[in-house]
């Protein structure tokens, strides 16, 4: 166990619950330290069901390129809690260094003395004391969970506000409706702050405009103050400010576009920054977002693959991201055609119906197996069942290299195309044992 493992496991017996959501915690600790929360540069504050991650790497690419220095914050880490910060520097960022995180969680347990305290809000409190210490001229800020009573919600006054796809996830916390979730993210937006809305369901759209009704937030939604779509493989992006034609991005799936959109409409409201067509032109094809629609092309894993199989990793978890990645393997299946065989996992707070259901008709076979080290995970036998009361044939396995044993056996030509899916914790588990982790 590594200092920081041995340091997050003193801490979560503080506050046993691994969600609660609250701002008392977090505001008590960043006082304590000095409120860094009012030292780190400039904010884009991003919330959403699906599509955060994927559209901050697309604003951290295009600033990037513009030159800019970006730091970044998200959760969870696949691998290693380092992926949660990245420190922006001139000419590119990196994830933290061991020793500074270390020491950074050190100080902040220190300086809790003692008192409940969440492993999320801790490991936010670190993020602020780092992006406060590091300069940089953009800090790109992911919420965990929700929004209103998220632990990045302290930040007063950022430049932009963005909600990302809202759909139906985390019904036990957040609310049991699209409009429930849909306002409980809302509660980012500050007054006279604008915020850029993605693509949304029409009732998830109504439960936004009422918020920022409320707040005083003028918003930019898309379909309606700005437009991105595909055309002929590219990206056409319109504003008031005029055209943009664009190259496809490097991240695989029809959502991307929709990503890659808002992370353009979000850059362009922001006036001040001027960045140049080139900046969004470098930053669609040069933004890499793990565990979405990844190429595994080389590792452990993909050795004990049928040979000329093509393996793909997507951490989708909810029904909504699950028709994203059913409709990229659409795309796929219509250029080069291949049985489709997919290994799943995933944890009993999911929707493990809602999720496989968008699969039924494309998979040939499902491989079912439990997610490592995770106490509320589905037993294999349990999604072997789901999947085959609609309609996919599947079977369950205790390991991912069992499962990829198991699609050896079913000799299929031409070679399989095989998709890891169904948690972003199994999609951690499968990057570490194929030796690819995120840089």
């Amino acid at each position: 166990m590594t200092s920081i493992d041995a340091t997050l496991a003193r801490l979560l017996a503080l506050h046993p619950k691994r969600i609660d959501l609250s701002l008392e915690r977090i505001e008590r600790l960043l006082g304590a330290l000095g409120n860094p929360e009012r030292r780190m540069p400039p904010v884009i504050h991003v919330s959403g069901t699906n599509g955060k991650g994927s559209t901050i790497a697309f604003m951290r690419a295009m600033l990037e390129t513009a030159g800019r220095s970006v730091h970044v914050y998200t959760s969870p880490h696949l691998v290693r809690f380092n992926e949660r910060y990245r420190l922006g520097a001139p000419g590119g960022g990196a994830l933290v260094a061991d020793r500074e995180l270390a020491n950074t969680l050190a100080e902040c347990e220190r300086i809790n003395a003692g008192e409940p305290i969440t492993v999320f809000e801790i490991m936010t409190a670190v993020g602020f004391l780092l992006f406060a210490r590091n300069p940089a001229d953009l800090l790109l800020l992911e919420v965990g969970m929700g929004g209103r009573l998220d632990a990045t919600n302290v930040v007063e006054r950022p430049l932009a506000s963005v909600i990302t796809s809202i759909s139906l996830d985390h019904a036990e916390y957040l609310g049991e409706t699209i409009e429930a979730v849909a306002a409980e993210k809302a509660g980012i937006m500050k007054k006279g702050v604008p915020v850029i809305i993605a693509p949304q369901r029409s009732a998830a759209l109504t439960a936004i405009e009422a918020c920022a009704s409320k707040a005083g937030a003028p918003l930019r939604i898309a379909g309606e103050h700005w437009m991105a779509s595909e055309e002929r493989g590219r990206i056409v992006y319109q504003d008031d400010d005029g055209l943009l034609d664009l190259p496809a991005p490097k991240l695989f799936g029809r959502h991307q576009f929709d990503n890659a959109g808002t992370a353009i409409a979000t850059l362009r409201t922001l006036r001040d920054l001027h960045l140049p067509v080139s900046a969004y032109e470098g930053g669609v094809v040069s933004a890499e977002w793990p565990a979405r629609m990844q190429r595994l092309s080389q590792g452990h894993l993909v050795a004990l693959a049928p040979p000329g199989s093509e393996i793909w990793l997507d951490g989708a978890h909810n029904p909504e991201g699950g028709r994203a990645v059913a409709a990229a393997l659409a795309d796929l299946e219509e250029r080069v055609s291949r049985p489709l065989v997919i290994i799943a996992g995933m944890l009993t707070t999911k929707d493990c119906g809602g999720f496989l259901g968008n699969f039924a008709g494309l998979a040939r076979r499902l491989i079912a197996i439990p997610v490592p080290q995770q106490e509320k995970g589905f037993p294999a036998e349990a999604i072997a069942d789901s999947a085959n009361q609609i309609g996919i044939p599947a079977q369950p396995r205790e390991t991912v290299e069992a499962a990829f044993e198991a699609i050896r056996e079913l000799d299929l030509d031409p070679a399989p195309r095989v998709l890891i899916t169904g948690s972003l914790y199994l999609a951690g588990a499968v990057l570490a044992a194929n030796g690819t982790p995120p840089q």
